[in-house]
């Protein structure tokens, strides 16, 4: 059983304020039921530091465990798909659009992945791009982990958004 504890007249105007509190300060669902259904889209960056001979060997097809890239963009794509099981207050959204891309940077030395998700629903899908490029990391990793274990996963951040109340969102280009 848990304890209910009292919360000050202060604290409760403070929870009210906060879309996922409810006004004992209690997390919730926000109810998006009367916010206009629009089309969003949301695109999430982040990329997978490694080796130049780890980055070589993935391109040449030539990791333990198989298809690497090939692998890691549909764990991100089915990623988003399961992103309000994995994240306890996201609402489960139809998805009209995922796209996960990966690409080689000769630079990092690694990879940068790009997620793109569009819907038209009531809410956006900021968590779903940014599940999308966590989870394909992730995978990128465990498909190559064999190859080398010193991967680092880096600045996973969201690009851009659009639709919604809200309004648009454009970030920089993160460096370093």
């Amino acid at each position: 059983m848990t304890k209910k504890s009292k919360i000050s007249s202060e604290d409760s105007d403070l929870a009210r304020s906060l879309s996922h509190l409810d006004a004992d300060g209690q997390a919730q669902m926000v109810d998006v039921s009367a916010k206009l259904v629009t089309v969003r889209r949301a695109i999430a960056l982040g990329r997978v530091r490694m080796l130049p001979e780890t980055m070589e060997a993935i391109a040449a097809g030539n990791a333990p465990k198989g298809d690497v890239l090939g692998t890691a963009r549909l764990a991100g794509i089915m990623a988003a798909k399961q992103t309000a099981n994995l994240i306890p207050l996201c609402h489960p959204l139809p998805l009209q659009k995922v796209e996960v891309t990966i690409e080689p940077d000769p630079t990092l030395p690694g990879y940068q992945i790009r997620a793109e998700v569009k819907t038209q629903a009531e809410t956006g899908v900021e968590m779903e791009a940014l599940t999308a490029v966590s989870v394909a990391a992730l995978t990128l990793y465990d498909m190559a982990k064999a190859l080398e274990k010193s991967m680092q996963i880096e600045q996973i951040y969201l690009l851009s958004k659009t639709g919604g109340k809200s309004g648009d969102y454009q970030a920089g280009e993160m460096e370093g």
